[in-house]
């Protein structure tokens, strides 16, 4: 049997896929990841340091799975190729982008800023915002009646509840929140003989003898939002849908994603979309579920020793 020294390409190959080397960066890369909590965190330089040693680990990891590939279960494949796939993903991902955009409902857009360039760019589509609908949870409101222009009366309730004056029933069926004015349902007894708002507007009878005014209201709970966009190419639509929360409108390889609702001095409301590119998406997906399928593989054929044990 020879004894002559290993070669060191055969050397360095070992360590590159030795337990000693994952213990050693995983301690390392620890304490890098501490440092990026703190004020250091904004520092570019410490982030290249830890892609770097994000990408030694996955060299780390191959290798070691390769050196090792006869003596590893499945399972322990599954959870090595599921967190090489998953790191894949994170690096193709550096090659996708952020971008974000206020757009005010009924308009539209094609620029966008990039935030990894810092510019703003043409998307090649224009974004239409169409729609944004709002459902909140009750609101506390007063409402006034009116009647020959004179106060009558005033009622407390919430959205969704009736009031009874004279003969009639009035429904508060919702609250537009950025006119400031309440959208409610009229009916005489059972019969519904209109519609009307706390600004004026009405389709009730000429005779109908009430106004309503807002009072006061709380500020309200959004409890669910969705904006309807549409991507245009000049007049020409090539797609549309709804955006909602972790719920994006996908076209193309962009997600399209409502983040905020404002509005402006003049009370007019505009929606903030962010619209990103991830080429490494499905990559990371797909490894998260080969390391879930790998744990509970393991966790099987050790609860399986267990009982062969007992």
């Amino acid at each position: 049997m020879s004894n002559r020294p290993e070669k060191t390409h055969i050397r360095i190959y070992k360590f590159l896929g030795s337990k000693e080397l994952t213990i050693g960066l995983l301690a390392v890369l620890s304490f890098f990841l501490a440092l990026s909590t703190t004020p250091w965190g904004e520092s570019e330089h410490l982030w290249i340091v830890i892609r770097i040693l994000l990408g030694i680990m996955v060299l780390n990891l191959s290798l070691c799975t390769i050196q090792r590939f006869k003596n590893l279960s499945k399972a322990v494949l599954f959870i090595h190729i599921g967190i090489i796939l998953t790191f894949i993903g994170g690096a193709i991902g550096l090659l996708g982008y952020v971008a974000t955009v206020n757009i005010y409902e009924g308009t539209s857009t094609g620029l966008v800023y990039r935030w990894d360039i810092e510019e703003d760019v043409h998307l090649g589509v224009n974004i239409a915002v169409e729609k944004l609908h709002e459902e909140y949870y009750p609101v506390p409101v007063k409402v006034g009646v009116m009647k020959d222009g004179e106060k009558h009366e005033l009622f407390i309730l919430s959205t969704g509840e009736s009031f009874e004056i004279d003969n009639y029933s009035v429904l508060v069926d919702s609250i537009d929140i950025y006119q400031k004015r309440l959208l409610l349902s009229v009916y005489d007894k059972v019969l519904h003989i209109g519609m009307a708002d706390t600004s004026g507007n009405s389709d009730l009878p000429p005779d109908f003898p009430f106004e309503f005014k807002l009072v006061a209201f709380v500020d309200p709970v959004i409890k669910y939002t969705r904006v309807d966009l549409k991507l245009l190419k000049g007049d020409t639509i090539v797609h549309e849908g709804s955006t909602e929360i972790n719920s994006p409108l996908q076209w193309e390889g962009l997600s399209y994603y409502h983040t905020a609702t404002n509005t402006d001095d003049q009370g007019r409301p505009y929606i903030g979309l962010q619209i990103t590119k991830d080429p490494g998406l499905y990559y990371a997906y797909t490894g998260f579920s080969l390391i879930s399928i790998g744990a509970v593989l393991y966790l099987l054929l050790k609860l399986r020793g267990r009982r062969q044990n007992l």
